[in-house]
């Protein structure tokens, strides 16, 4: 991710009542993954950078859950997002 033309960026969403793993919600590249990224640090929304991670990603259909393959590292993304807002919620 050397110069914006060519950053990417993947968005995840996982609901455990409702998914079986995360989604796909969005991903894109130059002009569209600033665009995420904007929105996701408008949000409060955690951004993990991981080029290699967002690169498999980015072959993941448009809501689809990720691979079985995908499960450990997403689950250490998930883990850091969860660990920020557990923090963020206590120095309330």
């Amino acid at each position: 991710m050397t110069d914006d033309k060519h950053k990417k960026a993947a968005a995840l969403k996982y609901e455990s009542a409702e998914d079986n793993a995360p989604r796909v919600t969005a991903k894109g590249a130059g002009l569209i993954a600033e665009r995420i990224i904007e929105l996701a640090k408008n949000q409060g929304i955690p951004i993990s950078e991981d080029p290699d991670l967002v690169g498999v990603l980015m072959q993941v259909d448009f809501q689809e859950e990720i691979p079985p393959e995908l499960y450990k590292a997403v689950a250490e993304i998930l883990a850091f997002a969860y660990g920020l807002n557990r923090r963020m919620m206590d120095n309330d």
